[in-house]
């Protein structure tokens, strides 16, 4: 069995959006090859829903990762909120972790679990350094990395984020 996670940005250009799929695809029937497929993702809008999205299409579970309990309520948009709904929905497990609220430490934990769950991180990321706010994906690359997880970069030629 092959567990992978995902962290990844979530302003993918529209340009993008198909580059990465297409990416993540590939990655997907590679790593269903060994046998069965699991990924654990936080289905946040942009890579994290296009890598929960290319999982099932792959024929693998979903593990969804909820930061907090309220988290579908307050950080969910509407742009986002069906394919949100639909992916969790499609999860064989969902995990809600024990925040009452989204935030920093909510992320942090959501982070952590994708983490201990994973034998491989796959990180759509531009490759540029952590930001001062904590919790996104270069934060993540670098505790994956400091765990000895393996990191697969999915950052295909022509991707871009809509804020730089």
């Amino acid at each position: 069995m092959t567990i992978l996670a995902v962290t990844g940005h979530m302003d993918l250009t529209d340009a993008s959006v198909p580059l990465v799929r297409a990416a993540l695809d590939e990655l997907m029937r590679e790593a269903a090859v060994d046998g069965e497929l699991v990924g654990v993702s936080c289905i946040a809008a942009g890579s994290d829903s296009l890598f929960a999205e290319a999982v099932l299409d792959a024929d693998g579970s979903l593990v969804a990762v909820i930061p907090s309990r309220d988290y579908r309520e307050t950080k969910v948009k509407a742009a986002h909120a069906a394919q949100f709904d639909r992916l969790l929905a499609a999860a064989a497990e969902v995990v809600v972790m024990d925040h009452a609220t989204a935030g920093r430490e909510a992320y942090e934990a959501a982070n952590s679990e994708l983490l201990r769950r994973a034998d491989r991180l796959v990180a759509v990321w531009n490759g540029m350094p952590p930001g001062t706010k904590g919790g996104g994906t270069a934060d993540v690359v670098e505790e994956a990395r400091a765990l000895g997880l393996p990191v697969t970069v999915v950052w295909p030629a022509g991707a871009a984020r809509r804020n730089g």
